[in-house]
């Protein structure tokens, strides 16, 4: 639990700076971007936004939600939609509260919970959605296993995240600076191992790397 709590803490101050980081509005952000990941802007988040489809009106899980900065213009097109976001840190629902509202956005509700020890039946969601939150799970494992038990059969999981092996000076920075300040929290997979996990349990629809940064659709087995 004094893991959970200091990983919260962490993102609870930044969810003050996190959207200009994770925008690149400012030199200061893209240089960082390109330094660390190796790309100069977040392209990625569209390419895995791009599911499900501007009419879907199933259930929908995003967790973490974060402060919504890549979420609320998809949201906003998926009116019949029932979405639920949750994160651990009070402070990023907070900014994500704040901005889906401003937005005219109503069909969300939000939610403080742990991924490993989701508060949901099981079958309960059509998608799990989960950008850029794997690898600030301390419990991986909880949380592809609770991933797998609330989504449908059939249902899909659109994620990315940090992956290791991929590139060296990410990896170095991910070591000496991101896991120091507990914004990431290891082990961390490889794309084989994210492959081999996925292949399990999963039929996958699209699987793409960019960088350190995995994406992937995939189809829970019946």
């Amino acid at each position: 639990m004094q893991k959970k709590e200091q990983i919260r803490e962490q993102y609870n101050s930044l969810s003050n700076g996190y959207d200009s980081m994770l925008s690149l509005q400012s030199m200061w952000a893209k240089l960082v971007c390109k330094l660390v990941w190796g790309f100069p802007d977040a392209a990625y988040a569209g390419r895995l936004l791009s599911r499900p489809p501007s009419g879907f009106s199933g259930k929908l899980l995003d967790v973490p939600v974060g402060t919504g900065l890549f979420t609320c213009g998809k949201y906003k097109s998926l009116p019949n939609a029932d979405i639920t976001c949750l994160d651990y840190s009070d402070g990023m629902l907070g900014k994500a509260s704040e901005r889906f509202a401003a937005s005219g956005i109503a069909n969300v509700e939000f939610q403080q919970g742990d991924v490993g020890a989701l508060p949901f039946e099981d079958g309960e969601f059509d998608v799990v959605l989960s950008m850029n939150g794997f690898h600030a799970f301390p419990d991986k494992n909880a949380a592809w296993s609770e991933i797998h038990r609330v989504l449908k059969r059939g249902g899909q999981f659109i994620a990315c995240f940090y992956i290791t092996g991929e590139v060296k000076r990410t990896d170095w920075f991910i070591e000496h600076i991101y896991v120091s300040k507990g914004w990431f929290t290891p082990p961390f997979s490889t794309c084989n191992e994210i492959k081999q996990r996925l292949a399990k349990d999963y039929s996958v629809k699209e699987f793409w790397t960019v960088g350190s940064i995995v994406g992937f659709c995939a189809e829970k087995k019946g």
